[in-house]
């Protein structure tokens, strides 16, 4: 019999013998003073049985005759040692869950949902024992640069990362929330609603999952600074110098204008009363013109970093008389610690970063000395790649959670960002949602899964066990030419770099002809990957879309190499007119297929930004005629 899988990997799990062969007819008990807390783990449990082991079973509170006890769901105040805990145990004629809190019988539901998946109508006799080591178990998802999902994506996306025990949900926002009193700035976003949120964060909070609203309020403010009304709060309104490179137009707000602290305060206003959450993420991140334009007389007189600490000061001010609690990206005060030990201790810092070397250890040990609470944040590798970076993601992943629990992080944060187009598919992310969910529960029992199972069994529901050994494997394709670029993969910057300068990126992969052949090789390497998802056996909902998402990342890959080749050949001399009609027609069809994969998971927003992205790479082969 194949072993167990689940997630989170539970702490103690025990398999004691014999097992628990589930009659057709019986009775869900809710055990609880207050049974409708409990009302939809017992309905996500009802429906798993009827599909999984085709059982009918009733849900009923209070007493209930023993012969037709199946399930009891009790709720024991002290009798689990932590609130998010639970205590699950089947016998030969009976399912027993004990917690203190409903959020743990929750948690107890889903893992018994994935042993039904798995078992069917005949469970192992077993005992459970679990709880989480953060207790605050996070995801971000970037909505603004340039993917605003359906409210559809959104529910199925709480759905599945509530089933693993996340218990956090934040939407990086920009300008892609409806503001009333701001409405030319997100005119053309097809923005999330007021009202929309507050029907998604009734969703998460029946899952027991908070939705903390998150609106960056100090640089990343482009999308504001760029219309007339707002461009005279810009730090530099006409572009600056950044360590990216020259950028033209508005970037942060100028901490030194009084109007920037009223616009800050507005959206304060009009956003918070949508959300339940006490918490706040107001960024603060990457003020990377910060002292270049209005602010540079201060910057000179105090310094940059004592700057950034006054206007980040005056946002804490506000959000605490608003009765929320701040988090905010701690990279800019990782500049400057001395500053560290003037934050208040009643913020929340959020340490991030993105490759396998992050020094999540060293910079957390900072925070924790200075009393300062903070949560880590790994990411999940998938943007400005299309595939994502698997090794890189996995590495990135542990290191964060090994740092936050040696050095008592409050939270683990797991992000997923969209720079440069938002290129990759949502499914794409799923490795790092599922390792990093495993991790923020239990990272003992979690940090040597099997990943391929965990996706093929948990993630993509695949009879074959086939599809997330291929996801991993694409996903280490970034590696193939032995060229590692920063929160990036090289192939995704072949496309989106001009035909003059990628054999500049080539450069360190070695001559031409070992180019060639290498990419020649992936291409071949790609197209057996394509004809392999075809064998999968997903039983998803949208098992057809994912196959489809997953096939057109692959065929993007391919174009790269090929348009690898074509520059290789172009810089020689050795340019021909086929070639670049052969990279049109194939640009055209990737183009078409993006339209409709984008759509079938998000709104119109965006969608024209990230696809300049693309029919700049298709101009760049020539006319269309």
């Amino acid at each position: 019999m194949t072993p167990l899988q689940l997630l989170p990997t539970p702490r103690r799990l025990t398999l004691l013998g014999g097992s628990f062969s589930l009659p057709y007819t019986g009775l869900i008990i809710l055990d609880s003073a207050d049974a409708q807390t409990l009302r939809l783990a017992a309905a996500i449990l009802q429906v798993t049985l009827r599909e999984h082991a085709g059982v009918s079973w009733e849900i009923v509170a209070g007493a209930a005759p023993a012969a037709q006890r199946r399930v009891v769901l009790n709720i024991v105040p002290g009798s689990i040692a932590h609130d998010q805990g639970y205590h699950l145990a089947v016998t030969t004629d009976c399912i027993y869950v004990t917690a203190n809190q409903p959020a743990g019988v929750f948690y107890a539901v889903q893992t018994l949902c994935q042993l039904l998946a798995q078992r069917g109508g005949k469970l192992p006799v077993l005992q459970c024992l679990d709880w989480p080591d953060f207790a605050q178990r996070g995801v971000m998802l970037d909505i603004s640069r340039d993917k605003v999902p359906t409210m559809e994506t959104l529910y199925g996306l709480v759905d599945t990362l509530a089933s693993w025990k996340i218990n956090q949900l934040q939407l990086y926002t920009e300008h892609t929330f409806a503001y009333r009193n701001h409405p030319q700035v997100w005119a053309d976003a097809s923005p999330l609603t007021g009202e929309e949120i507050l029907a998604l964060d009734a969703y998460c909070r029946e899952r027991f999952v908070t939705l903390v609203p998150n609106q960056n309020t100090f640089g990343h403010l482009q999308r504001w600074l760029i219309h007339p009304g707002y461009r005279h709060l810009a730090e530099c309104p006409d572009g600056c110098d950044t360590r990216w490179g020259h950028m033209d137009g508005p970037f942060s707000l100028a901490p030194t204008e009084p109007g920037s602290l009223d616009l800050v305060t507005s959206m304060l206003d009009e956003l918070l009363p949508h959300f339940a959450s006490h918490q706040v993420n107001v960024g603060c991140d990457e003020t990377v013109d910060l002292g270049q334009g209005h602010s540079q007389a201060r910057v000179a007189e105090v310094g940059i970093g004592r700057v950034y600490l006054e206007f980040l000061t005056q946002i804490y001010r506000e959000v605490k008389a608003r009765n929320r609690t701040m988090q905010f990206w701690s990279d800019i005060v990782m500049e400057h610690p001395e500053l560290v030990p003037e934050l208040p201790r009643d913020v929340i810092a959020l340490e991030w970063g993105y490759e396998a070397a992050h020094p999540f250890a060293r910079r957390c040990a900072r925070l924790a000395a200075a009393g300062i609470p903070f949560y880590v944040c790994p990411g999940t590798s998938s943007w400005r790649s299309l595939a994502g970076r698997t090794d890189n993601a996995l590495a990135n992943l542990r290191s964060a959670a090994e740092a936050g629990l040696q050095q008592g992080a409050v939270g683990y944060l797991v992000t997923d960002w969209g720079d440069l187009g938002h290129w990759q598919p949502l499914p794409v992310s799923y490795l790092g949602f599922a390792y990093g969910a495993g991790l923020a529960w239990a990272y003992q029992a979690n940090v040597d899964l099997d990943m391929a199972r965990v996706l093929s069994t948990l993630v993509f529901h695949d009879a074959q066990g086939q599809m997330g050994r291929l996801a991993i494997e694409l996903g280490n394709l970034y590696q193939a030419l032995g060229v590692q670029v920063e929160n990036s993969s090289l192939f995704f910057n072949i496309l989106q770099t001009a035909p003059a300068d990628i054999p500049a990126l080539l450069a360190a992969a070695g001559d031409t002809e070992h180019l060639e052949a290498s990419l020649w090789a992936i291409r071949s390497q790609l197209d057996g990957f394509v004809t392999a998802l075809a064998t999968t056996g997903m039983q998803r909902p949208d098992a057809t879309l994912v196959q489809w998402e997953y096939s057109w990342v692959a065929r993007m890959l391919s174009h790269a190499c090929r348009r690898a080749e074509w520059a290789l050949a172009r810089t020689a001399g050795r340019d021909s007119a086929a070639a670049r009609k052969a990279l049109a027609h194939e640009a055209d069809g990737l183009i078409a297929e993006f339209r409709v994969i984008w759509y079938s998971r998000n709104r119109p927003g965006g969608f024209r930004d990230s696809l300049a992205r693309m029919e700049k790479m298709r101009e760049e082969y020539g006319d269309r005629g």
